[in-house]
């Protein structure tokens, strides 16, 4: 008999589960999203050909600023936010290109020169022919654009400057005179005589560079004030060179801003990008608020296989895609038909939107009317207190920024036109806010029925004396009017009541 061994079937291997896929990341694309640095102050090197050649090493070791204590008390944590260091003059020109910081600076400084200014005199003296020819100068020198274009100049870099253009004793323009551009420009008859001013020319703070300034003594008037100033390779003496510098930055920082102050676009950016961010992200979201949402197969994209067949998929998809097209989805064996759609909520965006561009009207202090063309909402809602608000900062920008430099421009013009300066010729700025026809009209009215108070009540007043008033009142509708037949009737009248007090007094008996 045959003994049979049963067979022992060997039992199955386990099955084993599919690998997790594992996420890989490399640290330089890590490092490629890392947010930069900030920017550290260091000193400020002008372009080639500013400060010439042979002295430009000396010059640039002036600057002793000891900037690497200041960026460890800002790395402290001294400061919050960003380090607000000076950017350079090409990135603030590349800034300007934008809309929103040519609004900005734009708007002030056509503000600030838009109504301009009114020469007054002092005293009995008729100076109409010195003012009407001051007048002439003003214009014909181009004094206004000049002092807008200077103003912009602040607004985007920092500062402006202006060049005083006289002739040297050779009789030519000082700019080609070494000797004469490094001397002092003094204001008087015998350095800018009649005739000698050529015109101002406007210089972009990056062709300059500040040459000798004490920084020594804080005793000193001159402390952190540079006597003279390199342009292009020549050197001009500071009285030479108007200054306009609205917003000074403490001496700690002029080297590192050039001398200069802080512009309204540095200021700005932080606004400005805050509203170009959000601008962008409510757009995007505008356009995408949709979101199709794929189901499929994702493991060997994970694995880090090939994703040629899943970007096929997803590029059909996009191709089609319409409000009115239909999507196929491959549902697995007995599973139901399911339609998925992902919107994003768009409720709120636009006041969020709205905020971020109020933002850039609160860092420039221009109201929303005047910067962007907002009026307020609401029943009687009005601009005119924020309008007002806004005028009384431009005036106070232009009595700090132009009253210096424009007495200044004035003096040199005086000698040049004149050969002396009047000391009864003065200037005002012109006021902004401008009243209505109907407000005048009723300020009219008042002043009308006060004078008539005054002739036919009180009689402290005649109508030969209101009309005089009228008629010298430069607001009044009748600023021209003639009063030779007033005179002449008065001088009758004064006549016909001597001789008549003469008749009845008796004969003198002496």
């Amino acid at each position: 008999m045959w003994w049979f061994k049963k067979k022992q079937i060997a039992a199955p291997e386990p099955v084993k589960p599919p690998e997790k896929p594992v996420m890989k990341i490399k640290p330089e694309e890590v490092a490629s999203v890392t947010a930069k640095p900030a920017r550290e102050f260091q000193p400020y090197k002008p372009p080639k050909g500013v400060i010439p050649a042979n002295i430009e090493t000396a010059f640039l070791a002036m600057d002793s600023t000891d900037y690497v204590a200041m960026n460890d008390a800002y790395a402290m944590g001294m400061g919050h936010g960003n380090l607000d260091s000076f950017p350079g003059y090409p990135y603030l020109a590349a800034m300007a290109q934008k809309p929103e910081y040519r609004k900005m600076v734009g708007t002030i400084a056509e503000e600030m020169t838009r109504k301009w200014i009114k020469l007054k005199t002092v005293g009995d003296d008729d100076k109409s022919d010195r003012v009407k020819q001051l007048v002439d100068a003003l214009e014909r020198y181009q004094v206004r654009e000049k002092f807008r274009e200077a103003a912009e100049h602040d607004g985007y870099f920092g500062g402006g400057q202006i060049y005083i253009d006289v002739l040297s004793p050779k009789n030519v323009s000082a700019w080609t005179d070494d000797a004469e551009l490094q001397s002092k420009l003094f204001i008087s008859d015998k350095k800018i005589t009649k005739g000698s001013l050529k015109g101002l020319q406007v210089i972009e703070p990056v062709w300059t560079y500040p040459g000798v300034y004490n920084a020594s003594n804080p005793l000193s008037p001159d402390f952190y004030k540079p006597t003279e100033w390199f342009v292009m390779g020549k050197t001009v003496h500071a009285s030479r060179m108007i200054d306009f510098v609205s917003r000074q930055v403490p001496d700690l920082l002029k080297s590192s801003y050039n001398f200069r102050g802080l512009s309204l676009v540095q200021m700005a950016e932080p606004y400005v990008n805050n509203w170009l961010r959000t601008r962008d992200s409510v757009s995007d979201m505008i356009h995408s608020f949709s979101i199709p949402v794929l189901g499929t197969d994702m493991s060997q994209v994970l694995m880090g296989n090939g994703a040629d067949e899943l970007l096929s998929r997803m590029e059909l998809f996009n191709r089609c895609r319409d409000n009115r097209g239909v999507f196929a989805k491959n549902n697995i064996g007995e599973s139901e038909e399911t339609v998925e759609f992902v919107n994003a909520p768009l409720s709120g965006l636009d006041v969020l939107q709205a905020q971020s561009q109020e933002h850039m009207a609160a860092v420039s202090s221009i109201p929303l009317v005047k910067l962007l063309g907002i009026t307020p909402n609401g029943l009687n809602a009005s601009s005119d207190g924020e309008i007002r608000v806004f005028y009384d900062y431009i005036h106070s920008l232009q009595q700090a920024m132009f009253s210096g430099p424009l007495k200044r421009v004035m003096d040199v013009i005086q000698l040049s036109e004149f050969g002396e300066i009047d000391p009864d010729i003065f200037f005002e700025f012109e006021p902004l806010f401008e009243m209505s026809a109907k407000e005048k009209a009723e300020i009219r009215k008042i002043d009308a029925d006060t004078d008539a108070v005054y002739v036919t009540q009180v009689q402290a007043l005649s109508n030969v004396e209101i009309r005089q008033k009228i008629a010298d009142d430069p607001e009044s509708p009748y600023h021209s009017l003639d009063l030779s037949d007033d005179l002449e009737i008065e001088e009758g009248d004064l006549d016909e009541n001597e001789e008549a007090e003469s008749e009845d007094d008796p004969p003198d008996k002496t």
